[in-house]
C-alpha cells in the first residue's frame, strides 16, 4: 500500500510532554465500527465484559539514551536491541565520526567500542568492564525519551517513572509499552471486581518503533526485529479464557504485535521465546487478538498502519480527525483509545 495513505497532519500542541496525573485520568476514545464514543481510562471496566483478558508488556525501560566522545568529536547512542551481555546494537548521532574499532568514552567510567556497522547504520556497541551493562547504563545513561518529546524539553527525574509502567519487571526496553502507562492500582482493583482477567508476556521494545516509513510503499519498509517471550502457562490460560468466550484485548501495539506473532493459523496461541518484525498493515488477518487499548500514534507510521488493519483505514482517519478536533492529546504521554473491531462488543 501507498505509505501517505497514512498521513494526517497533527497541530504540535497535540503532543503531550507530561502524562495525565493520575495517570488513570487520561482520556479515552472508544472506536467501534459503528461509532465513536467519548469516554475515560477509567471508564475501562464498565466497557468490556466479565471474562474478557488484558495482556501487557511488563518489559522494563532501561537509560538507554547515552551521551560521549570519541576524542574530540561528540557521539550520541540510542542502545536498540541486546546482542549478548556485553554487546547492543545502536543508533549513533554523529555516526560519520565513527569508524570500526574506536572507542567511546559515555564518562563515570563507562566505555564502548564501536564494533560493526550495520547496514541499516546502527553499530554494534561492546561495553567495557565487568560490570552488568545494566548497571552502566543506569549510571551513566538517561531514560530515552521519544524524540517528539526529548526535542521540546530535556529529560529529567521525573521521567524515570513516569516512562516506565507499573507492569515493568523485565529489564531491556527502549521505549515503553505506552498504553499500558494509564494505568493505576485503583484501575486494577475496578477490573479485578468486573471479572475482567490479566496476563502479562515480555517484548523488549527497540528504538526502531520511533523509525519513520521512509519508503513509498509498505512493501518496502524493513522491520526492525524485537525479542520477545511468552510462557506456556501465560499461553494456555489466554487460550482458555478464549475458548470460554472471553475476548483477548491487549494493552499496546507491542503486546498485539507478540500475540500475533505466536499465534497458528487456527487461534491458537503457542509459547513464544525469540525475535519478531512482524509488520502489520492493512489486509492482514488477525488471529490472537480480539480487541487493543492503544495511545494514537505517528503519522505515516507501522503503528498507525496497524490500527488501520485492525480497525480499517477510514475508521481510523475518522477517528483522529475527531481526536484532534476534541483536544485529545497524542503520543506517549498522551490520551488513550480502545479498538473493538466487533459491533458485539458492548458490556454484558
Amino acid at each position: 500500500m501507498r505509505v501517505d495513505l497514512f498521513d494526517f497532519e497533527l497541530p504540535p500542541e497535540r503532543i503531550a510532554l507530561r502524562p495525565a496525573r493520575p495517570r488513570d485520568a487520561a482520556r479515552m476514545l472508544v472506536v467501534r465500527p459503528d461509532g465513536l464514543e467519548d469516554a475515560g481510562v477509567s471508564d475501562l471496566p464498565g466497557l468490556l465484559r466479565r471474562g474478557d483478558v488484558l495482556v501487557f508488556n511488563d518489559t522494563r525501560v532501561i537509560p538507554a539514551q547515552l551521551e560521549g566522545r570519541r576524542g574530540e568529536a561528540r557521539i550520541g547512542a540510542t542502545l536498540h536491541k541486546r546482542i549478548d551481555l556485553r554487546r547492543w546494537q545502536a543508533f549513533v548521532r554523529n555516526a560519520k565520526r565513527l569508524r570500526q574499532g574506536d572507542g567511546i568514552e559515555f564518562g563515570a567510567g563507562v566505555t564502548a567500542t564501536a564494533e560493526a556497522r550495520h547496514p541499516d547504520g546502527s553499530w554494534t556497541l561492546a561495553f567495557g568492564g565487568e560490570e552488568p551493562v545494566e548497571v552502566l547504563l543506569e549510571r551513566a545513561g538517561r531514560m530515552p525519551l521519544p524524540p517528539y518529546i526529548a526535542g521540546k524539553r530535556p529529560t529529567d527525574e521525573a521521567d524515570r517513572s513516569d516512562y516506565q509502567t507499573i507492569f515493568a519487571r523485565e529489564d531491556g526496553a527502549v521505549a515503553a509499552p505506552t498504553a499500558a502507562l494509564h494505568f493505576t492500582p485503583a484501575l486494577l482493583d475496578a477490573l479485578d471486581a468486573a471479572g475482567i482477567g490479566r496476563e502479562t508476556l515480555t517484548l523488549h521494545v527497540g528504538a526502531g518503533t520511533f523509525l519513520p516509513v521512509k519508503a513509498d510503499d509498505t512493501l518496502d519498509h524493513a522491520m526492525h526485529a524485537e525479542w520477545g517471550r511468552i510462557d506456556a502457562e501465560t499461553a494456555a490460560r489466554l487460550n482458555a479464557a478464549r475458548a470460554a468466550g472471553g475476548r483477548i484485548v491487549a494493552v499496546g501495539t507491542t503486546s498485539l504485535r507478540l500475540l500475533e506473532s505466536a499465534c497458528r493459523e487456527d487461534g491458537v496461541i503457542q509459547p513464544f521465546a525469540g525475535d519478531t518484525a512482524i509488520f502489520i498493515t492493512p489486509g492482514y488477518r488477525f488471529r490472537a487478538v480480539d480487541a487493543l487499548m492503544t495511545n494514537f500514534h505517528l503519522p505515516r507510521s507501522t503503528l498507525f498502519m496497524l490500527v488501520s488493519a485492525l480497525m480499517g483505514l477510514e475508521t481510523m482517519r475518522s477517528a483522529y480527525a475527531h481526536s484532534i478536533a476534541h483536544n485529545y492529546r497524542f503520543y506517549s504521554y498522551g490520551d488513550a483509545s480502545l479498538l473493538l473491531p466487533s459491533t458485539e462488543d458492548r458490556s454484558a
